[in-house]
Parts: C-alpha cells; structure tokens; sequence
C-alpha cells in the first residue's frame, strides 16, 4: 500500500522556503504523494458547516489564506523528483473546465506525469455562487466538465455540446504525459459520487472515512460498477482516514484493498512536521 499526506497549505507559515523543505523531506521520508485541498474564498457565515471542525469553520491562521492548489503543486514539483501530487479535492463544477483541462495537462507535462485530477463537487454554497456558478446543478455541471476535460486531453480535435458548456472545435496541447490521460480520481460518498466514480475515474477517494465505512462504500462502490457494466480492475481506493492511525488500521485497510493512504499532516508548525514525517514514516514499512 503507497503512504500518502494531506494537507491544506496556509500563509502565512506555508513560505517558499517551508514548502521545498518539507517536499524534499516527504520525499526522503518514502512517502509516495501530497494531496492538496482546494478553497479559493472563505466565509465569515455560510449556510452548511465545514465538516472537518468542531466550529463548522475552515481552520485558518489570522490574516491568512489557503494558498493555491495548481500553483503550489508546480512549486513542489520543482524541489522534487519522485514525489507524485493530487488535489484532494478540485473544485470542478465552480471551475472553468478549459482552464482546468489546461493546467493540469500541463503539470502532467513539467512533472513527467506526476500528477492525480482528484475530483469533488464541493460543500460551501457560498464559494461556488461566488465563482460566478449556481448551487443547485453542479452536480450535472460537474459530469459535463469532466466530459470535457477528458476529451480536451485525449481528443485531436475536441468538442462538445451539453445542457451546461459548449466547446466548439478545437486543439489543445500539450497532451498529459499520462496515458489514456491524466487520473481522474472521484471524491464523494454519495450515490451521485459512486456514479461519477464509475463513469468517469480511475479511481475513488474517500476522506475521513474509518475501515468500517470505507467496507461499506466499496460496497456501494461495486454496485455501481456493476450497474454500469464495469470492471474496477485498475481502479485505485485511495482513503484518507482519521487522525491518528496505527499498524493494526493500516492492515485493516490493506485487507479491503485500499491502494493508497492519504494521511493527515495537521499542524504545520516546524517542530510538528518533524514529528508528523517520523510518525508517517514508521507507517510507510508496514504498507
């Protein structure tokens, strides 16, 4: 099983000279990849609770911010060589899927196809209308993006016409480095995130997810599969599960056949990182 960790990367503790330090060490350490969490704007007020607090907000230093997922990950991409990178997730139904399609073939392209498409249709209502998008219909929104990004990366000449966007014929290159293309991997625990996953990804991400539930959304999982008349050879379960994880959860999730633990990195002060880096490390061997 690859070790993988998550984090959000903040200003103003996340300096250039922070992000290649603990990139480089990551990588030393054998861990396989950093997954990145995407927000672009934060609310004061918002109408449905961050899940991921106590206090329904996104933790974030004062004065600070999330920084961005696309830049950040060509910025790592260039103090490493091994280490693979993932967003955990991308917004894609508040984002332009031309722009997206565009920037992560090029990051498949300057990282020599380092790189997951992790996919979501997000939780903050007030972060997607701010995008300039509605609500209610990212869902359908986000199906017909990914038909979109998928065929910009893979066609010659692409195009489309949906209920949502319309993509008169064109080029784009370059192409991913990654064959048929860049990995789609589909964020989600819902039906509507199961049929996504089926239909469109190379693999399904689960987050916060413990073994028990992550038994049953497999479940769910092959059911889809099954409705769709796919096989789900060669589909990775990547799963970040709760904090703190030990030898015994790590088998635990190595018997239901995750490919890929995508860990909590928490505090990023200095000293915490260390001492996060050892706690991983003792985990990469047992995988």
């Amino acid at each position: 099983m690859k070790i993988g960790l998550f984090a959000t990367f903040m200003s103003p503790q996340s300096t250039p000279e922070m992000l290649g330090d603990f990139a480089r060490r990551a990588e030393d350490t054998g861990i396989e990849s950093l997954w990145l969490g995407e927000h672009v704007v934060l609310f004061d007020q918002m109408e449905f609770p961050y899940p991921g607090s106590k206090d329904g907000k996104i933790p974030v230093p004062e004065g600070g911010g999330i920084l961005d997922t696309v830049s950040t990950i060509g910025f790592l991409a260039s103090c490493t060589s091994t280490l693979r990178f993932a967003t955990g997730i991308t917004l894609v139904p508040q984002r332009n899927p031309v722009y997206t399609a565009k920037e992560f073939s090029t990051l498949d392209w300057l990282t020599n196809g380092r790189v997951d498409l992790g996919v979501g249709v997000g939780w903050c209502k007030e972060e997607v209308i701010n995008c300039g998008y509605s609500w209610e219909d990212r869902g359908a929104r986000c199906d017909e993006f990914l038909e979109v990004i998928r065929r910009l990366w893979t066609d010659e000449i692409a195009s489309f016409e949906g209920e949502h966007f319309s993509l008169t014929e064109c080029r784009m290159d370059p192409k991913p480095i990654q064959k048929p293309h860049v990995p789609m991997i589909i964020g989600g625990h819902s039906k509507a995130g199961m049929r996504r996953a089926a239909r469109f990804g190379s693999g399904w991400y689960g987050f916060g997810v413990d073994p028990a539930l992550t038994s049953k959304m497999l479940s769910d999982l092959d059911e889809e599969f099954a409705r769709q008349g796919r096989s789900r050879q060669g589909f990775e379960i990547i799963i970040t599960p709760p904090y703190q994880v030990n030898q015994e959860m790590v088998e635990q999730y190595a018997e239901l056949g995750v490919d890929r633990l995508v860990l909590h990195l928490g505090n990023q002060k200095p000293e915490r990182i260390t001492q996060r880096l050892s706690e991983v490390s003792s985990l990469v061997g047992v995988a």
